[in-house]
């Protein structure tokens, strides 16, 4: 009901916007960007749909065979003691518990294109123990928000696009970032415990929160080792070096029990492609809402009123340049990039600005495009309190990356 409400204000607010703007200021090309706009967004959300198809075919296929092969249920049993503490309404060493470690382990790589079909993987197998099925389980809302929250722990695009843009050191953003986003994923995670009233404080909460503090030190003297450039290209190794070894792992093990590793994949594979070309009118919808409160100006009035509420109380304004990503990111991971780049060419690449659009852009996730994406393939129209925890994970990511942009660079 909540996104509902949304959507609906993106198209009335965006409509009275452009109706002042074409009375009071004569802007009379408005209208037109406007719906040129919302065409543009429309094909856009049909393409990304479908570029997913190939994807999601791959991953799908692979994870029928993996599901088959009993691996995605021994990650099930070695997650299960932090897993079922955030999620427990899943049955114990269910195949989702699984699947959720591998999307959790691809976003934090940074590996956008295994992450998303993982995750859907995920979402459809957690709407297979959902007995209302068009309403939102306690499990479906903790993993989608902890997705849009996702822990980016290298964030692999931006340190290379600064490398491209001449930084002097492109990883100087790299730690920032990582405590940006650590924190964005934790207050998500305490916002949907507050919600459904999960008691976090137990000892595999603790434990993970160590994990994570122990992987940020080794990854803050990886960054005094090694150069720019060979961090941005070791981390990539990586990532492709992990990710590969598990699909190998689950061919190996198909072998090892005889089970006809290709007839599965194929079979996998068909939903797959039927998964991609589901999601299209629920990317749509939301793309096309987000052009028109963009292309009428909403969200330039929304980011100079935020500065100017803060020059009135005193503060420094230098955050404001880079704001428009965090606002953005929410809306479009896409969008916000350009909106970084941007940023970055305008004031310069090692610039305070500059560096906070990279935190920021390092720090947050695509809520809206997460939502309509991940429950818009299995169906799922009530979506509860869903929204509401996402962007309070967005909202504190921002402001965190503000604040540690100042204590880092300002």
């Amino acid at each position: 009901m909540v996104l509902n409400y949304v959507w609906l204000a993106f198209f009335l607010i965006s409509f009275v916007v452009a109706l002042v703007r074409l009375i009071v200021f004569h802007d009379t090309a408005i209208f037109t960007t406007v719906m040129t706009g919302m065409f543009d967004s429309a094909k856009t959300g049909a393409e990304i749909s479908l570029g997913l198809a190939g994807i999601m075919t791959f991953w799908l296929g692979i994870m029928r065979v993996g599901e088959k092969a009993g691996m995605i249920k021994a990650f099930a049993r070695a997650v299960n003691p932090f897993f079922s503490m955030l999620f427990p309404g899943i049955p114990k060493n269910n195949p989702a518990m699984g699947s959720i470690l591998m999307n959790f382990s691809a976003t934090a790589l940074g590996l956008d294109n295994a992450a998303t079909p993982l995750g859907l993987q995920a979402m459809k197998e957690l709407q297979e123990i959902n007995p209302e099925k068009e309403t939102a389980t306690n499990a479906q809302i903790m993993f989608l928000v902890l997705n849009t929250a996702g822990i980016t722990i290298i964030p692999t695009s931006v340190i290379a696009i600064r490398l491209a843009s001449g930084a002097a050191n492109a990883a100087d953003i790299f730690i920032p970032a990582l405590i940006g986003t650590l924190i964005s994923f934790l207050s998500g995670m305490i916002a949907v415990a507050i919600f459904q009233r999960i008691n976090l404080f137990r000892l595999p909460f603790f434990i993970f929160v160590g994990a994570l503090g122990g992987l940020i030190y080794l990854l803050t003297q990886s960054v005094k080792i090694f150069p720019p450039e060979k961090f941005a290209l070791y981390t990539g190794l990586a990532g492709g070096l992990l990710i590969f070894t598990v699909i190998a792992s689950f061919l190996i093990m198909a072998m090892i029990k005889k089970i006809n590793a290709y007839e599965e994949f194929i079979e996998g594979a068909k939903e797959g492609f039927k998964t991609s070309v589901c999601i299209i009118p629920y990317l749509v919808a939301m793309l096309v809402g987000i052009s028109a409160f963009r292309n009428t100006g909403c969200m330039d009035y929304v980011v100079n009123g935020i500065g100017t509420f803060f020059a009135w109380m005193g503060f420094n304004t230098d955050f404001v340049p880079a704001l428009p990503v965090g606002i953005m990111k929410t809306f479009s991971g896409g969008a916000a990039r350009g909106l970084m780049i941007d940023v970055m060419k305008h004031y310069g690449v090692d610039s305070f600005q500059g560096r906070l659009a990279c935190i920021i852009q390092g720090s947050t996730e695509t809520t809206f495009y997460v939502l309509a994406v991940y429950f818009g393939s299995v169906n799922i129209k009530n979506t509860r309190y869903a929204l509401t925890c996402g962007l309070i994970a967005d909202f504190v990511g921002v402001v965190c990356a503000i604040i540690i942009g100042y204590i880092f660079f300002h």
